[in-house]
């Protein structure tokens, strides 16, 4: 069954599925700062644009452009930037 997500009024938003893989979501959002936080290990990969992030512990934003992948650890907190729109796939883990 897929699930329909929306976060910051709607400047992102993702469509969720799980299957034999497990929880993955496909999304997109607008240009913008956004805090996010997980429950779960999450692996990013940057499938349009290009997204700043800064991962907890880290003092500086590193940019990902389109294939750019990065770790997210479990109950954490981190900070995306997007100067335009980005699109994204997410495999929680």
């Amino acid at each position: 069954m897929l699930k329909v997500n929306e976060y910051f009024g709607g400047s992102v938003k993702s469509i969720a599925v799980e299957n034999e893989e497990g929880v993955a979501t496909i999304g997109v959002m607008e240009a913008g700062e956004y805090e996010f936080g997980t429950s779960s290990v999450e692996i990013m990969t940057i499938t349009g644009g290009t997204l700043d992030v800064m991962l907890p512990g880290e003092t500086q934003w590193t940019s990902y452009p389109k294939g750019g992948v990065f770790n997210v650890a479990k109950d954490v907190k981190f900070k995306v930037k997007a100067k335009a729109p980005v699109a994204y796939h997410c495999q929680y883990k």
